[in-house]
């Protein structure tokens, strides 16, 4: 019988700091030691998504997202078996979209911003993590990303940002941050937490699943 792998669930707000968080944890760990399942690989086409009320495409919404395809993927690596996907490019048509395989393995981290409220998804997690900032430092890193990264317009950064990602940051993220593990505070650095959180993978590797 496959023995049932850690799970770790990571979420937090946008411009919170978890990309770059699970990157530097995917950099500490061997794919084989650690699979991370982004929750962004499961982004509806653009065509599915809700308009809202100025014709806007809203894609802070839980329903922006294949949840029960997301949950069953989860299901599949705690199986042990692989899971192959076609990597999101964030609706840039001049990004050719990859195959990607995420390897079964002994710990797997689900990461994204409603993977706490998916409860399906959610109910499989051992340890949580929040990854906390501050609202205007969000904002900054937001626009930042989304001007140099994705080319987006200011005006339409800051019209997604008070229409569309802090209203659904309030409803649905922030309220399962204090049924968290573990709550890292990133208006400047995750080091410590980041260093807590390898040795407790560490440890989780080298103790035989029961």
């Amino acid at each position: 019988m496959h023995p049932k792998p850690f799970v770790i669930g990571i979420s937090g707000g946008s411009g919170s700091g978890k990309t770059t968080f699970v990157k530097e944890l995917a950099r500490s760990f061997s794919p084989e030691e650690v699979c991370i399942l982004s929750q962004d690989n499961y982004y509806k086409p653009r065509e599915q998504q809700h308009t809202d009320e100025n014709n806007e495409k809203n894609f802070d919404l839980p329903e922006s997202f294949k949840e029960e395809e997301y949950h069953q993927d989860v299901l599949r690596l705690l199986k042990g078996e692989d899971v192959v996907l076609k990597e999101y490019t964030y609706n840039n048509p001049l990004a050719e979209p990859k195959l990607v395989t995420y390897k079964a393995a002994p710990v797997v981290v689900i990461e994204g911003i409603f993977v706490f409220h998916f409860a399906d998804v959610s109910n499989l997690m051992d340890y949580k993590i929040f990854i906390d900032a501050d609202e205007h430092i969000k904002l900054i890193r937001r626009i930042r990303r989304d001007q140099i990264e994705r080319n987006y317009p200011l005006e339409d950064v800051l019209y997604r940002y008070q229409h569309h990602v802090f209203p659904s940051y309030a409803q649905y993220i922030l309220p399962y941050k204090s049924s968290c593990d573990m709550v890292v505070d990133n208006n400047v650095s995750f080091e410590d937490a980041m260093q807590n959180l390898k040795t407790t993978i560490r440890e989780r590797l080298n103790t035989p699943a029961q």
